[in-house]
């Protein structure tokens, strides 16, 4: 969702759409208009769309997560996915501002700079320990390996040979966030209720892996940032979601992460179907 010049925006799987939004209200009439239309659906729940908009507010930016785990079914299936999508707030002007993200989701600006910054949640089927999920500073038109490569020129052995020269330009992220981790919400800590350790640090909620023989994830870590730039490794902020590793039974399952105007965060849970709060004093 997002709220920009008088309207309010909501990225549905296939589409984004804008109501009438003044400050403070709590009813509309129900009428909007769709802005534009998006690629519907996507491989293993890869139909979430995140929104967000520039600082100046002259932009919108929309992820689009891929249709298949590795583009087995063609890559003419993956048109206008795996991507970042730009546009203008009425719907024109769309360009394609990153891509080879294989599920890129949660968005947000660094404190400090002009930098996207978004979570990418990575591809399945070559083990444990690949392919890491990631969280990067966006390069404008940076292309990120997604189905080719990963991790920069790694070729995806299940593609030897095709493309090389994306492969060759393929960019590598900026933070590692653990292999199947899940990693899909993002924000950075622009408030001053937490200690002075998080402030302008990013936080990124970790979903959890489905197909890890040891589960990984199910969490929300933290990273600081300095300058608008990572400063340590990620570290656990938000744990004890995993009832018994040995049966792979969970409590729950965070998913998106957002900063109240009191300075506490907020973590949603799908699994639980509940919204925590985490606050200080």
């Amino acid at each position: 969702m997002l709220v920009l010049n008088g309207f309010f925006y909501v990225a549905n799987t296939d589409e984004v759409i804008r109501f009438p939004y003044n400050p403070g209200d709590t009813t509309n009439t129900g009428s909007y208009k769709k802005i534009i239309d998006l690629p519907a659906g996507g491989y293993n729940n890869h139909w979430t769309r995140n929104i967000i908009a520039s600082p100046n507010g002259k932009k919108i930016y929309v992820t689009v997560g891929s249709e298949s785990n590795v583009a087995e079914r063609g890559i003419e299936t993956e048109k206008r996915r795996a991507n970042i999508l730009e546009f203008n707030p009425d719907g024109t002007g769309e360009r394609i501002y990153a891509s080879g993200l294989r599920n890129p989701n949660g968005m947000d600006w660094a404190p400090g700079s002009k930098i996207l910054w978004t979570a990418v949640n990575e591809r399945d089927e070559l083990g444990d320990d690949l392919v890491p999920d990631y969280a990067t500073g966006i390069i404008e038109g940076g292309f990120y390996g997604w189905p080719y490569a990963y991790f920069g020129t790694n070729e995806d052995p299940r593609h030897t040979g095709e493309r090389l020269d994306l492969v060759k330009k393929s960019i590598i992220p900026d933070i590692v966030l653990g292999a199947h981790t899940a990693s899909l919400g993002l924000t950075f800590y622009r408030a001053k209720l937490f200690p002075k350790k998080y402030f302008n640090g990013m936080f990124v909620g970790q979903h959890g892996s489905w197909n890890r023989s040891v589960l990984s994830g199910y969490k929300v870590v933290f990273v600081p940032f300095k300058n608008g730039k990572p400063s340590g490794k990620p570290e656990d902020f938000l744990t004890g979601f995993i009832a018994d590793p040995s049966t792979h039974e969970v409590y729950g399952r965070p998913v998106a992460v957002a900063v109240l105007p009191d300075g506490s965060l907020l973590v949603s849970d799908d699994a639980a179907k509940t919204i925590w709060r985490v606050s200080s004093n």
